[in-house]
C-alpha cells in the first residue's frame, strides 16, 4: 500500500496497547436471534409466523461497534461516556463489555431511559448465511434530562483528560434526544478549544456541521449536509452524477476542515477514504481491493478505530486514511455481522496491497 509503510505500521499496531481511548456517545445493544434452520411455525392465535429461536448472540452495538474495533486491535484501555437504561438490555450490555478492556466508570445508568436495543433476526438463507428479517429497535426517544446531562458533560471532562484522546459518535438523528446533545457538544468545543493538539475526532450522522474545533468525519452524503450543498438534477449518466457528487464531496470537506481549523474525513465506500487539512485540497487516500461479497454494515466505524488508532500512534493524516482503509477492508469481508480486524489480519491484508497496487487520486 502506497499510503503507508509496512514498517510504519508495524509501529502503529506495537503502539495501540499502550494507548487510552475515550469515547463518548450511544451505547446499544446487538441482539442477534438466529432461527432455527427450516422452521415455519404459524402462532395459533394469530396465524402469523411465530419465531422459533434456538440461539441468541449479543454483543455492544453503535459506540460499542467501534469499542469492539479498538480492542480487536489492541487498544490497551477504552473510556466509554454513555448512558444506558437500568434494565435486563442493559445488564446484558455489561456482559459484553466486561470482554473487552473497558472501564466502566463512565457508565452511567438511568431507571428513566430505556437500554438503547437493536434486535435483529436472522434466518439461514440456504447458502450458508443468513438472511436479516425486521429488525426490532427499543430506545428512548425523548431528551436526556437536564442533571444527567450536566453529569454526563462532567464524564465528557474526565475521559477526556484521562486519555490519549477522543472519539465521539454521534449516533441518532433525533435532535438531542442522545448522549451527544447541544450540552455535550459546547462541553467538546470547549475542550477543543482550550487544547488545540488533543484529539477529538467526530462521527455524526446528521449534526456534524455542529460540531466546532473537532477532527470531522462522515460519509458522502453526511458531508454534503453538513455543507449545505446538494447535488444537481438533471444528469442523465450514473458516470456523470459520480464525478460531480465526487468534486462536490471533496470541496464540502475541504470547506468544512478550514472553517473547523482541523483535518476532515470521507470515507467513499470501495474508493477510499477522503482527506482535507486546513487550507488544503481534498485528496483520496485509495480504498484496498476485496474480493467476493460484502458486508458493509460497521464500515465506517471501523474506518474510525483504524484512522484514531493511526493519528494517536502518530501518523499524519493520510497514513492515518490508509489504517482506516485496511481495517474496513477486513470487516466488510465478514457477512451478517459488524467485523473486526486483528493486527494480524491488518498486516496480511497490506502484503496483499503489495500484489494488487492501488492507484492514486488526487
Amino acid at each position: 500500500m502506497d499510503s503507508i509503510s509496512r514498517e510504519r505500521l508495524e509501529a502503529v499496531l506495537q503502539a495501540l496497547p499502550r494507548l487510552t481511548i475515550g469515547l463518548v456517545g450511544d451505547l446499544f445493544l446487538d441482539r442477534y436471534l438466529h432461527l432455527v434452520p427450516g422452521s415455519h411455525e404459524l402462532s395459533i392465535e394469530t396465524g402469523l409466523e411465530a419465531y422459533q429461536i434456538d440461539h441468541v448472540r449479543n454483543s455492544p452495538g453503535a459506540l460499542g461497534t467501534v469499542l469492539n474495533n479498538l480492542a480487536a486491535l489492541g487498544v490497551g484501555l477504552l473510556a466509554p461516556v454513555t448512558v444506558i437504561g437500568n434494565d435486563g438490555h442493559g445488564f446484558d450490555l455489561v456482559e459484553q463489555l466486561k470482554r473487552l478492556p473497558v472501564d466502566p466508570a463512565h457508565l452511567l445508568r438511568d431507571p428513566d431511559r430505556l437500554t438503547p436495543t437493536y434486535t435483529k433476526p436472522l434466518r439461514p438463507d440456504g447458502a450458508g448465511g443468513w438472511q436479516e428479517l425486521n429488525r426490532l429497535d427499543v430506545r428512548t426517544r425523548r431528551p436526556l434530562g437536564e442533571e444527567i446531562t450536566a453529569e454526563v458533560c462532567r464524564r465528557v471532562e474526565r475521559a477526556f483528560h484521562s486519555s490519549d484522546g477522543l472519539i465521539v459518535l454521534d449516533q441518532l438523528v433525533d435532535e438531542d434526544c442522545g448522549v451527544v446533545n447541544a450540552a455535550v457538544r459546547e462541553t467538546l468545543a470547549a475542550l477543543a478549544n482550550e487544547f488545540p493538539h488533543k484529539l477529538i475526532y467526530v462521527d455524526s450522522r446528521r449534526f456534524l456541521r455542529r460540531f466546532r474545533h473537532a477532527t470531522l468525519k462522515g460519509n458522502r452524503s453526511e458531508v454534503l449536509t453538513a455543507s449545505g450543498r446538494s447535488l444537481p438534477d438533471g444528469l442523465s449518466a450514473d458516470e456523470d452524477r459520480a464525478l460531480v457528487a465526487d468534486d462536490q464531496v471533496s470541496s464540502a470537506l475541504a470547506e468544512l476542515a478550514r472553517q473547523n481549523e482541523r483535518p476532515a474525513f470521507c470515507t467513499m465506500g470501495e474508493q477510499g477514504i477522503l482527506v482535507s487539512r486546513p487550507g488544503e485540497p481534498a485528496r483520496l487516500v485509495p480504498g484496498c481491493p476485496v474480493a467476493g461479497p460484502v458486508d458493509i454494515v460497521g464500515a465506517g466505524d471501523a474506518a474510525t478505530s483504524g484512522i484514531v488508532c493511526g493519528l494517536l500512534a502518530g501518523c499524519d493524516v493520510y497514513e492515518a486514511a490508509a489504517v482506516g482503509n485496511l481495517v474496513a477492508s477486513i470487516t466488510v469481508q465478514q457477512l451478517g455481522t459488524t467485523g473486526t480486524a486483528s493486527p494480524a489480519q491488518v498486516l496480511a491484508r497490506w502484503d496483499d496491497g503489495r500484489e494488487f497496487p492501488m492507484t492514486k487520486h488526487q
